[in-house]
């Protein structure tokens, strides 16, 4: 394989499979809200809080890890800026105290936080402003959930992002194919990608265990086993989904990511894990199921941004789907059906923000994940001219990304308008 096709793939999986403590929007919010302390100096008087609709979505159901239960954007905010550690990305609510609750509760019933809409803006845009005295910060973040793109300090611009960083990762995420990532998949030493998978089999892993033993949100996973059994398949759905209601549920563990999202890292891998556990498949199949896994998800998101209205463990069951394959030997027109199959399925599942639900979707995507696969193994596919469905596999991926992105601009407006009771 091509030297620096394979050094390209490399960084794409460090760079998208980083750990997160709670849902990656609140999260982002609070290390705004670490970022804009630190910079300020001092704990500010007063806050304001600006996020695009997406983002808004994204916090507006969910409960922030370490928070006592507590939801909001201006507890996210708060909290970060009371307790958080800037420097741990989206970790940066693992070491808040009892205390910084507590300050949290007060600093929000007295109105130290203000939150307002961006409207027409970036999917992921988050703006923060604090005040104090004669003193004011301002730190900004687009397009990724720690990327910062401007601080301001006292009306000064200490800090600005060119778009160098967001043009090389497209030019990366444009390398991307099915029959490279399967190449890739088959011939990594697994030595490049032991850690940045390791550390994923072995933190979504957890948190689905815990997910399982104790109660949060809706218990989906639970649920799942309780009524359907241990059969793989249901195992598959029900840990992943387990994952999803301890993560939704505020439960302070952190997960990899896939794509910038927790849920998505989790159903891209928790599946392939259980897959491989029944399988008794090697330690080298497995990572390599999951090397393809993660990049099938990442090849799909390329097209469709990090937020839209278009449901993005969609995107994920779908790399799953093509990780259980690989486990079972499956060659790349195996893979190519059972994508899609899958996409031209579910693929019109909405996002209608991160909470307890997700949990039921991620078993839902699942489940027709599985079903692609079975159908593709035994050579049936959707053929071509069937809804969205086109010549090819990477024609296919594409007119569902148009379909996502472009198609979907006006219910992802609709969706938020009908959240917020506009």
């Amino acid at each position: 394989m091509d030297k620096t096709l394979y050094n390209s793939y490399i960084n794409i999986l460090k760079e998208e499979l980083i750990p997160a403590l709670g849902c990656t929007e609140p999260i982002a919010i609070a290390f705004a809200g670490a970022k804009v302390r630190e910079v300020l100096g001092n704990m500010p008087d007063s806050v304001t809080v600006k996020c695009s609709g997406n983002i808004i979505k994204n916090v507006k159901g969910v409960t922030v890890p370490n928070s006592g239960g507590l939801k909001g954007i201006d507890v996210a905010a708060v909290l970060g800026i009371v307790g958080g550690d800037p420097n741990k990305n989206l970790e940066v609510l693992s070491s808040i105290k009892e205390e910084d609750i507590a300050k949290t509760k007060e600093l929000i019933s007295n109105n130290f936080c203000q939150c307002d809409l961006i409207e027409g803006s970036e999917n992921l845009h988050i703006i923060i402003e604090a005040k104090y005295k004669d003193s004011s910060a301002l730190v900004e973040i687009k397009n990724a959930h720690t990327n910062i793109t401007k601080i301001i300090k006292d009306g000064k611009e200490i800090f600005s992002a060119d778009n160098s960083l967001k043009q090389k990762e497209h030019d990366d995420r444009e390398l991307l194919n099915i029959k490279d990532i399967l190449n890739f998949a088959n011939e990594v030493n697994i030595e490049d990608i032991r850690e940045t998978i390791k550390r994923q089999i072995d933190l979504n892993s957890a948190i689905a265990e815990e997910g399982l033993k104790n109660d949060y949100g809706s218990g989906v996973g639970k649920t799942l086993i309780k009524y359907y059994g241990e059969d793989v398949r249901n195992r598959a759905k029900a840990y992943a989904s387990a994952g999803s209601d301890a993560r939704m549920g505020g439960c302070p563990m952190p997960v990899v990511t896939n794509s910038g999202s927790g849920n998505q890292g989790i159903t891209v891998s928790v599946p392939v894990i259980i897959y491989a556990k029944e399988m008794n498949a090697s330690e080298d199949k497995l990572y390599r199921a999951l090397v393809l896994s993660n990049l099938i998800a990442i090849l799909q998101k390329k097209h469709i941004g990090k937020l839209s209205a278009f449901c993005g463990v969609v995107c994920a069951a779908t790399g799953a789907a093509s990780g259980i394959a690989y486990l079972n030997n499956a060659d790349y027109k195996i893979i190519c059906d059972t994508i899609t199959n899958a996409l031209c399925t579910i693929g019109g599942m909405v996002c209608d923000g991160a909470k307890s639900s997700c949990a039921s979707k991620i078993s839902e995507a699942l489940d027709c994940g599985i079903l692609a696969y079975n159908l593709a193994r035994d050579g049936k596919v959707f053929k071509s001219g069937d809804g969205l469905v086109k010549d090819n596999i990477e024609a296919t991926i594409d007119s569902i990304g148009r379909m996502a992105k472009e198609g979907m601009k006006g219910t992802d407006i609709e969706i938020l308008n009908i959240m917020i009771d506009k």
